[in-house]
C-alpha cells in the first residue's frame, strides 16, 4: 500500500494495483484513517484499468458490508450499539454504520422531554425496520429497555419485601415526594419519609439520577405498589428526647416557622418544640410572635413539658429571662409615685405602662375625687404620659393597681375634718330627686337633704318647693367621709316637748319625756302650740272617744 495526497494505492493480487481516492479514508476533520500495511475491504468498480490502475471504492465496500450486517441484525433481532448524532424532527439521528432514525416514542419506556441530553452518547438499540432500496433504517432503544426492565423487575419482585433495604435511582421529583427506580419497578418515597426533620420540597434531600439506599415500608404485590423511606434507615431522634431535654432545662435552637399562635424551634434534626405566644414575653400585650422572633433566628428557651408519645415539646422564651414581676415590689412599693404612658382605655379604667412589659390599671373610680367619670376617655387619651400612685401589687397574678386621684388629698376628708354633726353650712341645690335634693357644699362634695328634712309639714311630700341653683342654710345631721355621704336638714332644731295631760296626771317627781318629732307648723296668728304631732294625734283620738260616750 502506498499513500499520496490524492490517492491510496492498494495491492489486490492482480497484475495491476488498485487505486482509491484518499478522500474515502479521511474523517470529518481531514485526518487519514489508514496507514501503509493496513488491510481494507474494497469494491472493484470496473475491471478496466485507468492509467494502469484498477479503480476501487472503499466507501462502497464498507456500505455494502454495513447493509449486510444491518439486515442480519434485523433478522436475528441482534442488539447493536449506535451513536446519537443529532436531534431531528420527531426523534434522533443515530449512526449504525449508516445514518438511521430513532423515533422519539422509541427512545425510552417513558416520554423523554429533553432529547438533546442524548446527543453524542452511545446507546443500545434494536433494528425494527429496514428498507435497503430507500436506504431507510429505523431503530428502537425502548425495546431494549423494556426487556431489561422485565428481567430486572422479576429479580426485584423476588427480593422485595417489607423491611428490606435496596438501592434505587431517583427518576423524578414531585411536590409530595420522589419516584425511585428499583430495577424494573418504581417505588414512591414520600416527602414525610425523607427526613425526621422539617423539609418543604424533596429537592432538599434528593436529586434526579441520584443513587440512594431506601427501606421498603409497604409492598402490595397485586398492585405492584411500593412505599419507601430514607429516614427509617436512621434512629428516631424522639426515642431519647426525655433524657436529652428534661423539663426546666435550658436549650438552644433555630426558629423554623412562625405562626399566629407561636413559633416552632428546631432543637436537632427531626426534633422541634413549640413556643406558644403566651410563653414568649412577660408582657401581656404582645399581638403576634413575629414581634419577638423571626425564621432562622437562634434562640434560647426553657423546656416546659415533654410528651414523647405525642412527639411534643413545649418551650418558653420568657422563662430564660428574668421575670420583671418578681422584683417589682422592690422597685414600686405601695405608695410609690410613678410616671407612665397610657397604653389602652377600657370601660372600667386605663392601663398605664410603667416599664417594658409592666402595665398597671387605673380603675375608673381612682381617676378623680370630685368628677363623676363615666368613661376614662373623659380624662385620659391613649399615648398620654401621666403620673400615678401605686395602690396595690400582686406579683404572682401580675396585677398592679394605680391611682391618679390619690396624688391629691381627698376633698371629702378635707371638708369633713372641718365640720361636725349639728353644725350649720351653706350649700347650693344642684339636683332634685323623688326622695330629696343634692346640695353642693364645696367643689366635689355634695350632701343629701331628704324630702322629710326640707320643711316641717310632713303631710305634704308630693312637691319640693325649691329650685335647682338656690342657696340655703342646712344643718349637718351626719357625716361618713369614707362612704362620701353627708346627711343634711333644713328643719329647725327640735325643742323639748311639754308634758301632755291625756286624762291622767303624770307621776310626781318624773319629768315629761322628750319627743324627737318635729314641732308643728305655727298657726296663722303666729303663736306656736308647743305640741308634737304625735301628741296632737293622741288628743284628737281622745276627743273622738269622749264624743262616742
Amino acid at each position: 500500500m502506498n499513500i499520496t495526497d490524492t490517492e491510496v494505492i492498494v495491492d489486490i493480487g492482480y497484475k495491476s494495483e488498485g487505486v482509491i481516492s484518499s478522500g474515502e479514508f479521511r474523517d470529518s476533520e481531514g485526518n487519514m484513517q489508514v496507514k501503509v500495511g493496513d488491510q481494507v475491504h474494497v469494491l472493484m468498480e470496473s475491471s478496466e484499468e485507468r492509467d494502469g490502475y484498477v479503480p476501487l471504492s472503499f466507501a462502497k465496500a464498507r456500505k455494502l458490508s454495513v447493509w449486510n450486517d444491518i439486515e442480519s441484525a434485523f433478522q436475528n433481532e441482534t442488539i447493536i450499539t449506535a451513536k446519537v448524532l443529532e436531534k431531528t424532527k420527531g426523534g434522533l439521528s443515530v449512526d449504525v454504520g449508516i445514518p438511521a432514525f430513532l423515533p422519539g416514542s422509541q427512545v425510552d419506556v417513558r416520554p423523554v422531554r429533553n432529547l438533546d441530553a442524548l446527543v453524542g452518547t452511545d446507546i443500545q438499540c434494536r433494528i425494527i425496520k429496514v428498507n435497503r432500496k430507500r436506504g431507510n433504517v429505523v431503530v428502537s432503544r425502548k425495546a431494549i429497555l423494556e426487556e431489561e426492565g422485565k428481567a430486572q423487575k422479576e429479580e426485584t419482585l423476588r427480593l422485595l419485601q417489607e423491611g428490606s433495604v435496596l438501592k434505587g435511582t431517583v427518576k423524578n421529583l414531585t411536590d409530595y415526594g420522589a419516584f425511585v427506580e428499583l430495577g424494573g419497578i418504581d417505588g414512591l418515597l414520600h416527602i414525610t419519609d425523607m427526613s425526621w426533620g422539617r423539609i418543604t420540597h424533596p429537592s432538599e434531600v434528593v436529586s434526579v439520577s441520584q443513587e440512594i439506599d431506601v427501606k421498603v415500608l409497604k409492598f402490595d404485590p397485586e398492585k405492584e405498589r411500593v412505599s419507601l423511606g430514607i429516614k427509617q434507615l436512621t434512629e428516631d431522634p424522639w426515642l431519647h428526647v426525655e433524657e436529652k431535654y428534661p423539663a426546666a432545662g435550658k436549650v438552644r435552637g433555630k426558629v423554623l416557622n412562625v405562626t399566629d399562635y407561636g413559633a416552632f424551634v428546631e432543637l436537632e434534626s427531626g426534633v422541634e418544640g413549640l413556643v406558644h405566644i403566651s410563653e414568649m414575653s412577660w408582657s401581656k400585650r404582645m399581638r403576634h410572635p413575629s414581634k419577638i422572633v423571626s425564621t432562622g433566628q437562634e434562640v434560647e428557651a426553657v423546656v416546659l413539658e415533654v410528651n414523647q408519645g405525642d412527639r411534643r415539646i413545649s418551650l418558653g422564651l420568657k422563662h430564660a429571662m428574668p421575670n420583671p414581676w418578681e422584683s417589682l415590689a422592690d422597685r414600686y412599693g405601695v405608695g410609690t409615685h410613678i410616671e407612665g404612658k397610657v397604653r389602652n382605655l377600657t370601660d372600667f379604667g386605663a392601663f398605664v405602662e410603667i416599664e417594658e412589659g409592666i402595665d398597671g390599671l387605673v380603675h375608673i373610680s381612682d381617676l378623680s375625687w370630685t368628677q363623676r367619670v363615666k368613661h376614662p376617655s373623659e380624662m385620659l387619651k391613649r399615648g398620654q404620659v401621666v403620673k400615678a400612685v401605686v395602690l396595690s401589687l400582686d406579683a404572682e397574678n401580675r396585677r398592679l393597681s394605680l391611682g391618679i386621684k390619690q396624688l391629691e388629698p381627698d376633698a371629702w376628708e378635707t371638708y369633713c375634718s372641718n365640720q361636725q354633726a349639728g353644725g350649720m353650712v351653706s350649700g347650693k341645690m344642684v339636683r332634685k330627686t323623688a326622695f330629696g335634693v343634692f346640695v353642693e357644699l364645696t367643689e366635689g362634695v355634695e350632701g343629701l337633704c331628704r324630702i322629710s328634712e326640707l320643711y316641717p309639714d310632713l303631710d305634704d311630700r308630693k312637691t319640693i318647693p325649691f329650685e335647682v341653683g338656690e342657696v340655703h342654710e342646712f344643718r349637718i345631721l351626719k357625716m361618713s367621709p369614707a362612704d362620701h355621704k353627708i346627711g343634711l336638714s333644713m328643719r329647725p332644731e327640735q325643742e323639748p316637748r311639754k308634758a301632755v295631760q291625756a286624762g291622767k296626771p303624770g307621776k310626781a317627781g318624773k319629768q315629761p319625756r322628750q319627743q324627737s318629732s318635729s314641732p308643728v307648723q305655727q298657726s296663722s296668728s303666729g303663736s306656736s302650740t308647743g305640741a308634737t304631732l304625735q301628741e296632737m294625734m293622741a288628743m284628737k283620738e281622745k276627743d273622738r272617744e269622749s264624743s262616742r260616750k
